[in-house]
């Protein structure tokens, strides 16, 4: 379903006024090999003032994706790029803010919808369709400060690291492999 961003574009006002940013961008078409996905807030909803548009990719060679995200993206208002260890796998991660919308690219050597982001977006999906309470609850968590699986958890009282008790429990239920 989150596979291509043609579902923004009959979603809320902001989703829509995504769907034509990143269009106008260009990621998915130039950054394709990549299998880049949206993920994070905005696809399901859950997103609040300050929410960025988190693009997820497959990246093996982070040589070659740190120069083509110079090239296409270098100009753009606060790039940077870092590359960093998470959860013992590497990671580089491109920041720039094009047309008020604030982007991250995360590119890591797992294929997109075996990565954290993309399961976690599933599973909260999955969770407020089956409770659609859920959204209000977490938004107000969301806007008092908390981020959005520890959000979950809380409201449904799982414990331990949020990233992997989230996951688990979405597993249980079957949403997920």
């Amino acid at each position: 379903m989150f596979e291509k961003i043609t579902y923004l574009e009959s979603g809320n006002t902001k989703q829509k006024r995504a769907y034509k940013v990143i269009n106008d961008v260009g990621i998915m078409t130039s950054l394709a090999e990549f299998n880049p996905i949206l993920c994070g807030t905005l696809p399901i909803n859950l997103d609040i003032s300050g929410s960025d548009l988190d693009i997820i990719m497959e990246v093996y060679d982070f040589e070659h994706f740190e120069k083509m995200a110079r090239r296409l993206f270098g100009d753009r208002e606060n790039f940077k790029i870092k590359r960093l260890v998470i959860r013992e796998v590497p990671v580089i991660k491109v920041n720039f803010v094009y047309d008020g919308f604030e982007f991250e690219l995360f590119g890591q050597p797992v294929p997109v919808t075996n990565q954290y982001a993309y399961l976690h977006m599933v599973i909260e999906h999955r969770l407020m369709e089956q409770h659609p309470h859920l959204r209000v609850a977490v938004i107000q968590k969301k806007e008092q400060g908390m981020k959005t699986e520890p959000a979950f958890c809380k409201l449904l009282g799982l414990e331990g690291d949020p990233y992997e008790s989230l996951l688990e429990y979405g597993k249980s239920l079957g949403f997920t492999k």
